[in-house]
């Protein structure tokens, strides 16, 4: 003899569309959650690169200029900075390579100093640069900041007479 199944008794297969709702709910905000606190640290991490790269490229620079025996200048306005040569009596941008220019990050900024003044950073770039790679080795000592937006950490680059660049993050809001 067979049996009919009871329609009281059947057990549901599958989820019901509320079920699958919520659990999409929960998954979005966990996203974006992830994404608020990933993207927070992006700017950072960014602007850390940003200053790692900008201390290699001017110790790069320093090499060169020992390397060939002429001088190379560093030009910095505010959307980024170039380096260049002398030529008879015109500095000459590089065009590619390494030494080619190069942009803040958006919403960089930078404050350059020399000797404990500060150099003005205009929209366009100095006649001259504002600092030398000298042939000897040397280098114009400076002091550049590095911030982005509101960021609280901050990059200090040094740049001592023997040719090195110094790196130092700094934490603004410690006080």
């Amino acid at each position: 003899m067979l049996r009919q199944p009871e329609s009281g008794n059947r057990q549901p297969s599958g989820f019901t569309l509320i079920e699958i709702l919520v659990v999409m709910v929960i998954l979005g905000v966990l996203a974006a959650a992830l994404t608020l606190a990933v993207g927070g640290s992006g700017g950072e991490r960014r602007l850390a690169r940003e200053a790692e790269q900008t201390q290699a490229l001017l110790g790069f620079a320093c090499e060169q200029a020992e390397l060939t025996g002429r001088e190379i200048g560093v030009s910095i306005n505010i959307s980024g900075y170039r380096f260049s040569h002398l030529e008879r009596d015109t500095w000459e941008t590089f065009a590619g390579g390494e030494l080619r220019p190069r942009k803040w990050s958006s919403g960089g900024s930078a404050a350059l100093s020399r000797d404990g003044h500060p150099v003005e950073i205009t929209p366009q770039y100095p006649d001259k640069p504002q600092l030398l790679c000298f042939s000897s080795g040397e280098l114009t000592p400076f002091r550049l900041d590095l911030g982005l937006g509101d960021v609280p950490r901050r990059y200090r680059l040094d740049g001592q007479p023997d040719g090195t660049v110094r790196l130092v993050a700094v934490d603004t809001r410690v006080r």
